[in-house]
Formats: C-alpha cells, structure tokens, sequence
C-alpha cells in the first residue's frame, strides 16, 4: 500500500508539476545577473537617491552579482570610474537641463547606453527616481533590448500642478510594461500605482531604514531640563519643510522645554529664517547648516 502510495504521487502531474516549479524557482534563485543601475542621480552628488544605489549596488556585489551604475557627467567628472568592491560606474557626457536631470528625448541616449548594456551584458536595468530622465529612457532602451527591467519610486508626487501631471504620463508610459516596481514606503505605493495606472501586484514595499546604532544618543550629554528635536534633511519642499515651519511655532507656544536642532541645506532654509525672525525663536532652535555626514552620529550622541 506505502509503495503504491509513492508511484501515485511520482505519477501524480501536479506533483510533478510543482515539483519543476520549485526547481525553476530554485535556479532563477541562484542565478546570477549582471545588473545595471541608472539614474540621474549619483556620486558627487549628495542625497537619498544617490546613497541608496550606492547602498544596493553593494549588497548585490556581496551577493555574488555583477553591477554598474550609469549616470551623466558632472563637471570634469567624466568617463569610466570605479568605487569600492569594483562598482563600476559610466558617467555619460550628457547635457544637464534641471535641477541634473537631463533632457528627455529618448534617442540622445540610445547608443551610449546600448554600449554599456552590450558591453557589461546587462541582464536587468534598474531605474531610479521619477525625476531621472536617464531613468526614464534606460526603461524604454532596455525593453527594445529585451531586456528585464526594474524601477524604483522614491518620492511623492501630486496630481495638480504642471510638473506633476506631466511627470505623471511619462511615469505610465515608462511603467507600462517594467517589469517590477519597488517603493519606499506603502504610501509611495499607493501614490504611485494612481499615478501611472500599475497593477498593485507588480509593486512591491521595501521600506528605508535606518541603523538606529549609528544615531544612539549619549545620556550623559542630557540636558534634563529640555527636549530636544532633532531634523536632519535636505531642506527642500518635497521633504515637507513648509510643514515643519508651520509647526515650530505651535510647538514652542505649547511646550516652553521643546528646543529644535536643524541640520542640512537648501531652498527652504529661508522658510525656517523667516519663521525664527518673525517668532523669535533664536534661543529655541540651534542651527547647523550644512556638515558631512561623518559628523551626523557625533551631533546625536552630544544632543
């Protein structure tokens, strides 16, 4: 009876069937790619975009895969450069437009970047941000290519003004037919699915994170009579500081202990001038300005 039960189950089609699935998903598991990330975004430049390509491109090197980053020229930043683990990374002369994006044709880019497809054997792109017209254009050369395709959300956008409606349609002609899309956060998912028509199931949440040991404060720098709040950014709109000028006034008018410590730079600074002069707020919060992130765990630790 045990015997037939075994022939049954080995002449079972489904068994079978399932079987070859968890093979197929076992060799795609292991299989290693060589992976290309592009967007306009990177080294020298500073921000959340760049530090997380750079972050990913080294977890995947650990992992045994092959990765280069292709971004466009900044200042005499030209060529072929390496970093750490070998990281490989093209820097396109490619012309600046705004705010280092670069014009959005389509067809400027093609053969610089079918070159590094080519040549590095690129089996998956992965695209940053949409604001990245590199970003955009290496989705579209790399399905010509038939090639696989990743693309990765890292902020929020709206549905009103101009910028953002005209970002929206090219991010649903870009996302049509990517394979996989990954955001930040769930509210990155829910606000990118609207805007490009996605299928949920083709988004998936990998949320930010930070090494809460890198930021541990030291007790005996405490100060018992106060609390301090610390915001460290780029002080641009889309990190909500139009949001945290308006709160710093309610806060200290509720709390007397409440101070702010700001650090980071950027077009918003003016707002936070704007709302220490008009408040009178000088004693409330210590401002930093811009330092390097080496600095960062050192100001925690004292504050």
């Amino acid at each position: 009876m045990g015997q037939r039960r075994k022939v049954a189950a080995g002449n079972n089609p489904s068994s079978q069937r399932n079987s070859g699935d968890s093979a197929q998903a076992a060799r795609v598991h292991s299989r290693k790619h060589n992976i290309c990330m592009v967007s306009d975004f990177f080294y020298p430049n500073m921000g959340g975009v760049e530090s997380h390509i750079y972050q990913l491109s080294q977890c995947l090197i650990e992992k045994g895969h092959k990765v280069v980053i292709v971004t466009h020229a900044y200042g005499r930043r030209k060529g072929v450069r390496y970093l750490t683990n070998g990281l490989k990374v093209y820097y396109l002369p490619l012309q600046v437009m705004y705010n280092q994006s670069t014009a959005t044709t389509c067809f400027h880019s093609l053969p610089l970047m079918r070159c590094v497809f080519v040549r590095e054997r690129i089996t998956v792109v992965h695209a940053h941000s949409s604001f990245s017209a590199m970003a955009h254009d290496a989705l579209f050369h790399a399905k010509t290519m038939g090639l696989n395709t990743v693309f990765t959300d890292h902020s929020l956008f709206g549905f009103a003004d101009l910028s953002s409606v005209l970002t929206n349609k090219l991010l649903t002609v870009s996302l049509c037919d990517t394979n996989h899309i990954v955001c930040v956060s769930y509210t990155s998912k829910e606000n990118t699915v609207l805007r490009a028509a996605l299928n949920p199931e083709i988004v998936s949440v990998i949320p930010n994170a930070v090494d809460p040991t890198d930021f541990t404060p030291d007790p005996s720098q405490r100060q018992d009579d106060r609390i301090t709040i610390v915001v460290i950014s780029r002080l641009v709109y889309r990190k909500g500081i139009d949001l945290l000028g308006g709160i710093i006034p309610e806060l200290c008018l509720k709390h007397p202990y409440l101070h702010f410590l700001i650090g980071g730079e950027g077009p918003k600074r003016i707002v936070l001038e704007e709302v220490r002069e008009k408040y009178q707020l000088h004693d409330r919060y210590c401002w930093m300005g811009l330092f390097p992130e080496i600095m960062m765990s050192a100001s925690f630790r004292i504050y």
